[in-house]
C-alpha cells in the first residue's frame, strides 16, 4: 500500500513539474510609463483579489460615449496595510483615477492614485518600489 501511494504521489508530482508556470510580469511588460493618464468616472466594480486588485470605472468621453476602464492595483494585503478596504470604493462613487496606459491599447491601465470628489486620495501604485512602477 505504501509503495502504491508513493508511486501515485510521484506521478502527480511529475505531472505538476511539466505544467507551465504562470509568470508574473512586471510593470514594463504590460504598461507604458510614457503614457500617463487621468480619467474621471464612476466606480462600477472594485475587486480585491490576488494577485492584483482591479478597479473598474465607467468613463464618458467628450462625445457622450461611455466606456469602462479597468485599473490594476497592488495585492489586497498591500492595500489593507494602506488602510484601503473592500468598502473604500463603493459602486456609483465619482472618482478621478491616475495611472499608466496598457501597451496593447486596451481600456486597461496600471492604477496610481484615486481621488474622490472631496479631495481624499487612495494610493493604488507603489512608486518606484517592488511593484516596478515609475516615480512620476
Amino acid at each position: 500500500m505504501k509503495k502504491l501511494s508513493f508511486l501515485i504521489l510521484s506521478g502527480i508530482a511529475l505531472l505538476m513539474v511539466g505544467m507551465p508556470a504562470w509568470a508574473h510580469h512586471g510593470f514594463a511588460a504590460e504598461f507604458d510609463a510614457d503614457k500617463p493618464l487621468k480619467m474621471k468616472g464612476t466606480v462600477v466594480k472594485w475587486d480585491l483579489i490576488n494577485p492584483h486588485s482591479w478597479l473598474e470605472i465607467s468613463v464618458k468621453d467628450d462625445d457622450g460615449k461611455v466606456a469602462n476602464w479597468r485599473f490594476e492595483g497592488p495585492p489586497p494585503n498591500t492595500l489593507f496595510r494602506l488602510g484601503v478596504t473592500k468598502d473604500s470604493l463603493p459602486p456609483g462613487t465619482e472618482v478621478l483615477v491616475e495611472g499608466y496606459a496598457a501597451k496593447d491599447g486596451s481600456n486597461r491601465a496600471s492604477g496610481k492614485n484615486v481621488t474622490f470628489a472631496d479631495g481624499r486620495k487612495l494610493i493604488l501604485g507603489v512608486a518606484g518600489g517592488a511593484e516596478g512602477r515609475p516615480d512620476k
